[in-house]
């Protein structure tokens, strides 16, 4: 099994196991209500549909480029949602710490969608 591989299983496992989160765990939907975005429960509900499978196809192997983008997007709402205003609020140091683990998944996803084709049938 080579890297790229076990890349795809890394970032899949990431991906699932988060809107799995989203739609069983009730604190998720306190966070979406607190983006003050429209529609917080339906746009729960997508991000957690996308990312299951998204991210599933990306375990697999599967259409990298379509199912990393969606993800990206994701990931980006996320950072400026979430994580933007704690950098405005709490400084460099804690925007730092709180948005790394999107930074991480960001660079893994680029990473995947450049290096990796993906299989399609």
């Amino acid at each position: 099994m080579n890297i790229a591989t076990w890349l795809c299983y890394a970032v899949g496992y990431v991906f699932i196991t988060s809107g799995i989160m989203k739609l069983l765990v009730p604190d998720m939907r306190a966070r979406f209500y607190n983006l003050d975005i429209p529609y917080p429960e339906t746009t729960l509900f997508l991000v957690a549909v996308i990312e299951i499978g998204c991210g599933a196809l990306i375990a697999c192997g599967m259409y990298m480029k379509k199912a990393t983008i969606p993800l990206l997007v994701i990931m980006a709402g996320a950072i400026i949602l979430d994580k933007l205003p704690k950098l405005l609020t709490e400084g460099v140091l804690s925007f730092a710490f709180q948005a790394r683990l999107d930074i991480v998944v960001i660079i893994l996803l680029l990473l995947l969608y450049r290096h990796v084709p993906g299989k399609t049938f």
